[in-house]
């Protein structure tokens, strides 16, 4: 029901807004932005999301197939399973569920998102096996779904890239800030879900594995930043993110071979669900992005941005950030729409000032919780997504909190 009301108030509000703006503002051109921005987010829905989707995910669930008939699933399963285990009880040991969101992870880690998207919709999936009511998220897919719209990100690749090409003079600075505000989103989100599901972090296994993830991103991040220039950094990235990924494709067709599988076999095998997944979400991407279309194009962000800063002057509260909230608010709804609030901010107010380097920071810090939520719980049939989508915002919330901190001490 959650879902339901949200995307009702997008199209009330939306509608009021533009009420609004036409009687008092005698903006006679809303309504016509907003019918043309509903049309022009299905065509985007279907034509640049769902269809190109279907070729990737064909690629990709052909992999995962080979994949699993090699063990390498299970490897990981077996891998990761005592820390799973703890954060993801309802998930029995060693079951695929477990590698796939494994994998999942792992390309969200190397900002690798055309694969990410076929790997989590498979460990969705694999969830929806253990759901004995299918319309409803169980607690494990909530916490999967939490911790994917945290959007964890080791190298914000695309960020760079764009600020490289607006002049940065060094486009790599975001790198740091990003990390940190996207882990804080995570752990937030972690933690938040944890205490909800009443699943104990404190102990050994989890506190050890956080520990050591945390220790890698920091010693990571810090050789990075040391020891690596900017133009090193970039190379780094493509080199090792999709040397990795190809890498598992060699390691899941050689595994195959090894047992005597029938590799293209088993490829096409996986394959054939891959149109099927992208016909079964185009009702749900075309209904959000379509809601978020009239949210957008009414105008309510800018108000609210402007009720943001009303309020913060009259706290005391220093407002230089206020400027760059457009990308924050945003990020939840559409990745491609926050892209060009980032681009569109960095352009307005120069690409290496205080405003623009927030937007950027923004942009990495979370994911589009609404867009994930309709895509992966749409391609399963979950209807019901309990508390999904406010635990999800609240790791959203989380990341945009730290990255106005780390934005000030970095670079106000």
């Amino acid at each position: 029901m959650v879902l339901n009301y949200i995307w009702t108030a997008f199209f009330l509000v939306g509608f009021i807004a533009a009420l609004g703006q036409w009687i008092f503002l005698g903006d006679v051109e809303v309504f016509k932005r907003i019918v043309d921005g509903t049309f022009d987010s299905a065509r985007i829905g279907v034509m640049e999301i769902a269809l190109p989707l279907a070729g990737v995910m064909t690629l990709w669930l052909g992999i995962m197939n080979i994949g699993e008939k090699a063990g390498a699933i299970n490897l990981l399963a077996k891998i990761i399973a005592p820390f799973f285990s703890r954060i993801f009880p309802g998930v029995p040991k060693d079951h695929p569920a477990t590698g796939h969101m494994v994998m999942n992870f792992s390309a969200n880690l190397l900002g690798l998102d055309n694969a990410a998207t076929p790997f989590g919709l498979k460990a969705m999936e694999s969830l929806q096996s253990l759901n004995p009511n299918k319309e409803e998220a169980t607690d494990a897919q909530i916490m999967f779904l939490v911790l994917h719209t945290s959007g964890l990100t080791l190298i914000p690749l695309a960020i760079i890239a764009q600020r490289a090409v607006l002049g940065a003079r060094d486009p790599s600075d975001v790198f740091i800030p990003c990390m940190i505000a996207t882990y804080v989103a995570t752990f937030v989100g972690l933690v938040a879900v944890a205490i909800k599901q009443r699943i104990n972090l404190l102990n050994g296994v989890v506190l050890g594995w956080l520990g050591g993830i945390t220790a890698f991103i920091v010693g990571l991040v810090w050789y990075l930043s040391e020891y690596m220039s900017r133009a090193e950094i970039e190379v780094f990235s493509k080199v090792s993110s999709n040397l990795i990924l190809f890498s598992i494709i060699v390691a899941f067709i050689t595994g195959a071979m090894r047992k005597k599988v029938n590799v293209y076999e088993a490829f096409i095998e996986g394959a054939k669900g891959g149109i099927q997944t992208s016909l079964t979400i185009i009702p749900y991407l075309v209904g959000m992005l379509v809601a978020i279309g009239v949210l957008r194009n009414s105008g309510v962000l800018g108000f609210i941005v402007s009720g943001f800063n009303w309020v913060f002057v009259h706290m005391g509260i220093n407002t230089d950030f206020t400027p760059a909230l457009p990308t924050a608010l945003m990020k939840p709804l559409s990745g491609s729409g926050a892209k060009a609030m980032m681009v569109d901010t960095m352009k307005s107010y120069g690409v290496d000032s205080f405003v623009g380097r927030l937007a950027c920071i923004f942009q990495g810090s979370a994911d589009t919780t609404f867009y994930i939520v309709a895509l992966y719980f749409g391609s399963v049939g979950i209807k019901k997504t309990r508390y999904a989508i406010s635990f999800g915002l609240l790791a959203d919330f989380a990341g945009v909190v730290a990255a106005i901190f780390v934005a000030y001490l970095f670079f106000h």
